[in-house]
């Protein structure tokens, strides 16, 4: 007898969350299979995160293993409270989002937005940072129950594990939005701004808390912490610690503001998978620039590199030059550099001084800066800006290959490359100088602190150029600049640290120099400090270009994706 062919051979199983999660670790499993690197790196950051858990939960427990319940509601709300913004803001910053199961790749299934959303997050959770959180935040589930007994430990276990939802969804949904809007042409520049905007309050807001903690007695916190409890910072961690202390009937309605919350961001996050699952968002029609001429070629340079020759070199400027601006990966790093620049400074520089407030003088520092303080905050900018070429080949991914068969030098390669990027890179140098000048109130130290910047970022492009050689890897090929492939997170975060600290090793004599010149170094810093970068990133471009010659079959194994 003949079947029909609409009739199923076998019942159809609905999919659900837990099939998202046994994909993710396949997925996984299948990465880390023949790469013994790989499963080292994950495990290295496993432990780590781990030793952090171990001392958080310890720190979030104290209140109860002291036997003190007056600092329990201010621990748990400003504790909590910072481990939402955490979640919220060092992924658009630094670290990323985990995007081992990429929304585009589901683009072609026929699944509801439901059920695309609910796997997704689920898959989200299976990871090495959410243990750990939810091993830190433990403390207050310990801290809750020698208070207020058993119920008040279960409510609080209850409350962790809806806050540890709340910033995963929190995560998920901001990286999402600003992934969308950086891939959109028409708002990237307000995204930009929002950025700008947030950079240029973070050193106030820290300023400002400085002072507070400086001159603030502890006790009076608690009704700032009481505040805090009932917004979706801090409503999960203090129920437990509402429980304990007799105010049972606030448990269930801020574990009510929590979950409307959490439900909201999923609903935000579900607008943002649906462009990343569609593609890049319509940058509308194209005008033509009024008085280009020259055809193509001469289109493919930006007025900024207009009067580079018409050569290899003005070829490989123009097009990272495009790229840089173009790309939502590559322009994200560019606001992050502009976040880091305006923050590091003021931190360092007022970062235990205070405040005061004067009715001649206005808002100014209770201590005055020195030359080798500055020149110190300035090494930090440099080499955080210079950081950002550590994986600059991981940006192409397989479209190196177009390079490699064409046989671009790699000396050439890198001194292109370097030049692209510092045509943003420098402007925003300039402005840091300014601005922080300004602010101490040292206009005359502009030229020393440029110096400064030029000699430190100089240096971190040369030990950049080799880390970039030689401990590249893959990007996930989606479109959320913000994405990292599994344990791609700690490789990030070690070649950070090496090249940040042999960036700093080479710039040393920057500020050694500011200590033993004195005053001189005021009028000195500049030349010599312009001299000194330029001389380091050429010579480094020079000696990593023969190592990528040596190596370009290689390096585009590494930063190929693999399927």
């Amino acid at each position: 007898m003949a079947v029909p062919v609409t009739a199923p051979a076998s019942q159809v199983r609905p999919v659900s969350a837990r099939h998202f999660v046994k994909l993710k670790l396949r997925v996984m499993g299948n990465n880390f299979r023949g790469q013994g690197w790989r499963v080292a790196l994950f495990l290295v950051g496993s432990l780590i995160g781990l030793w952090f858990a171990v001392g958080a939960f310890f720190g979030l427990a104290a209140p109860g293993l002291a036997g003190d319940d007056r600092y329990a509601l201010l621990v748990a709300a400003f504790a909590g409270g910072l481990t939402v913004l955490g979640w919220l803001l060092l992924p658009l910053v630094f670290f990323g989002v985990d995007e081992t199961l990429d929304p585009a790749r589901f683009a072609l299934l026929p699944l509801s937005r439901r059920t695309l959303v609910t796997g997704l997050f689920a898959a989200a959770l299976v990871s090495v940072p959410t243990v750990a959180v939810l091993l830190a935040l433990s403390g207050l589930v310990v801290t809750a129950g020698v208070f207020g007994g058993w119920s008040a430990a279960l409510v609080s276990a209850v409350g962790v594990v809806c806050g540890l939802l709340l910033c995963v969804a929190g995560a998920r949904a901001v990286t999402g939005a600003f992934a969308s809007m950086l891939r959109s042409r028409r708002v990237r520049d307000l995204a930009a701004v929002l950025l700008a905007v947030l950079a240029a309050s973070l050193g106030p807001l820290q300023l400002a808390g400085v002072a507070a903690i400086q001159d603030t007695d502890w006790d009076r916190l608690t009704g700032v912490a009481s505040v805090i409890g009932w917004t979706p910072l801090g409503a999960p961690w203090t129920v437990g610690i509402d429980v304990a202390q007799g105010r049972a009937w606030a448990a269930p309605v801020k574990l009510l503001i929590t979950l409307v919350t959490i439900v909201a961001l999923l609903a935000w996050w579900s607008r943002s998978l649906e462009s990343a699952m569609v593609g890049a968002a319509s940058a509308g029609p194209t005008r033509a620039r009024p008085g280009v001429t020259g055809g193509v070629v001469a289109q493919l340079f930006p007025r900024a590199v207009g009067r580079l020759r018409r050569d290899r070199f003005g070829a490989l400027v123009s097009r990272e030059a495009r790229y840089w601006w173009r790309d939502a990966r590559r322009r994200a790093n560019l606001i992050t550099i502009a976040v880091v620049g305006l923050f590091v400074p003021v931190m360092v520089n007022f970062g235990g001084q205070g405040f005061t407030i004067d009715s001649d003088q206005g808002f100014s520092a209770a201590g005055d800066s020195s030359p080798v303080l500055v020149s110190l905050s300035m090494l930090f900018v440099g080499l955080l800006a210079a950081v950002t070429l550590a994986n600059q080949f991981g940006f192409d991914g397989s479209a190196y290959a177009a390079n490699v068969v064409a046989g671009v030098p790699g000396r050439l390669e890198l001194r292109a490359r370097i030049t692209a990027f510092s045509l943003y890179v420098l402007p925003m140098l300039a402005v840091v100088a300014v601005v922080i000048a300004l602010v101490i109130g040292e206009p005359t130290w502009i030229g020393f602190m440029a110096g400064a910047l030029v000699a430190t970022y100089g240096a971190g492009l040369a030990v950049n150029s080799f880390v970039s050689v030689l401990g590249a890897y893959s990007l996930p090929e989606t479109s959320n600049p913000f994405a990292m492939n599994s344990g791609a997170g700690v490789v990030k975060g070690m070649l950070t640290l090496l090249a940040m600290a042999a960036t700093g090793a080479l710039a040393a004599p920057m500020v050694l120099a500011a200590a033993l010149l004195g005053d001189t170094w005021l009028w000195l810093g500049l030349p010599l400090g312009v001299a000194y970068g330029v001389g380091a990133a050429l010579l480094g471009a020079y000696l990593a270009g023969d190592v990528l010659d040596r190596r370009q079959p290689e390096l585009l194994a590494l930063v190929t994706p693999r399927r």
